[in-house]
């Protein structure tokens, strides 16, 4: 079994694999081909200690094309309300015999901790990371990735994102999605430039972004790809406070905003979205630039790689 638990744990080989895997998959549900259940016999249980629709139902959808037996765990029915700890709970999983476990929580180093008393205890449980508070996602920035490559009609062995310049406004501050994309997009070659209000912004450059702004012009002036974040303001600190109406006319992803980016520019965004806020409706519902479904349908065939190569199958 392997652990999937960061961007950065990851080789550039395992990334290529990962994304040719999930452009594989995605061709093959779009084809209709039988997928011959390669992780029949795998227990897979779902423990999601924050809420999800996108990620906790593809991760189930994929699980189950494959031929796993998977269990979502009802958190708000189970013992965490009775006062059982993450890692008592990894490992009582853990020994009714799960194979894979798909892990999202709200505390750093929650991912870690899991991997670490798994080992400790004598698992092979593999580990993957569906989300740790705002410190990664990166099953979502390999579906991004992915959505993109098969948008801009590339390959990771070939050219991967290589010359494309992509604009990421929004919530950077506490955006797992935003640190898993920017690791992974700046490995794949991607001209990266981020923008947010002074508060939202990250206190230093992360390695391979190439601008960070508080000018929405200045990012999108002439990019191929814009995408969107929500504000996550329930990850906020009491006394930040930021004015949607406000925020949508100097941040918020609008056509008159996408107007300094390329004609042919793909608009993004992870979801949940709040329209009128981050992104207006016009921009989110435009079929001839809005990867924004595109997105939620790789979600798929991304986590259907990613849950063979925790199975190591």
């Amino acid at each position: 079994m392997n652990h999937l638990t960061d961007i950065d744990a990851l080789s550039d080989e395992q990334i290529n694999n990962l994304l040719d895997e999930a452009l594989r998959y995605d061709r093959i549900i779009r084809a209709g081909q039988d997928l011959k259940g390669p992780l029949a016999g795998i227990l897979q249980f779902n423990l999601f200690y924050e809420n999800s629709t996108r990620t906790s139902l593809s991760f189930e959808v994929a699980g189950k094309r494959l031929g796993a037996d998977v269990v979502a765990v009802p958190v708000a029915a189970s013992s965490v309300h009775k006062g059982e700890s993450l890692r008592d709970t990894v490992l009582t999983l853990a020994a009714q015999g799960a194979d894979i476990m798909v892990l999202r929580a709200s505390g750093a180093g929650t991912i870690d901790a899991s991997k670490v008393a798994l080992k400790e205890a004598g698992f092979g449980t593999a580990i993957v990371n569906a989300g740790e508070g705002a410190f990664g996602h990166p099953t979502q920035a390999l579906l991004d990735a992915a959505t993109l490559m098969s948008a801009f009609e590339r390959t990771p062995d070939d050219d991967g994102l290589r010359g494309l310049s992509i604009a990421i406004l929004g919530d950077l501050v506490h955006s797992r999605v935003a640190a898993s994309c920017c690791a992974l997009f700046a490995r794949l070659g991607a001209d990266l430039r981020l923008c947010a209000p002074q508060e939202l912004l990250p206190t230093s450059k992360p390695d391979g972004v190439g601008l960070v702004t508080t000018s929405r012009f200045e990012a999108l002036e002439g990019v191929d790809v814009a995408m969107a974040l929500r504000m996550q303001t329930e990850r906020f600190e009491a006394d930040l406070a930021i004015d949607p109406a406000g925020y949508r006319e100097d941040f918020g992803l609008t056509m008159d905003a996408l107007s300094f980016a390329k004609p042919t520019a793909f608009v993004m965004h992870p979801g949940p979205m709040n329209r009128g806020i981050e992104i207006d409706s016009d921009v989110a519902d435009d079929p001839s630039r809005s990867l924004i479904l595109q997105q939620v349908a790789m979600g798929v065939p991304t986590r259907m790689a990613v849950l063979r190569h925790a199975a190591n199958r």
